[in-house]
């Protein structure tokens, strides 16, 4: 597993995305791009996540930054997790995990005693040239996105 360090190039990559379309990296340039790795839809943690970002989505956009949530769930899953929630933020599909991959964000997980791979809650920040900012290889879910908030205002 690659993990990323600020001033790397960060990974292009096309993921189908919530609501239907896709999203491309390399057509965000001149912009921040708040890339935040998750588990799963419509789990505590991941809907507390997604509902913060939601709730700072007008300063992120006042910043000048797209927020980006990833997982491996489906477009689908990803169109009722909005729906229930409200989100205003932008859900990819990565259903082989190849981004998370080359993210970092993919890796040896436990629970309940049993090891197993999976996304790594994790957020990468890219500036508008393309380029690694800021990484956070393991996030704590409270007060994070007002920490990536600060973090994009200081770009």
């Amino acid at each position: 597993m690659t993990q990323l360090a600020p001033g790397d190039t960060a990974p292009d990559f096309t993921l189908p995305r919530d609501g239907g379309g896709t999203v491309a990296l390399s057509d965000l340039r001149g912009k921040a791009v708040v890339l935040y790795f998750y588990p799963k839809d419509n789990t505590p943690g991941c809907t507390t996540e997604a509902l913060d970002f939601t709730a700072r989505a007008a300063e992120f956009d006042a910043a000048g930054a797209v927020v980006l949530g990833v997982s491996k769930d489906s477009v689908k899953k990803h169109d009722n997790f909005v729906a229930k929630q409200e989100l205003k933020v932008i859900l990819l599909s990565d259903a082989d995990s190849d981004t998370c991959e080359r993210y970092g964000a993919w890796g040896e997980k436990q629970m309940y005693g049993k090891t197993y791979e999976g996304i790594l809650r994790s957020t990468v920040l890219i500036d508008g040239a393309g380029k690694v900012a800021q990484v956070w290889p393991k996030v704590s879910v409270k007060g994070h996105a007002e920490e990536v908030l600060e973090a994009v205002r200081a770009l």
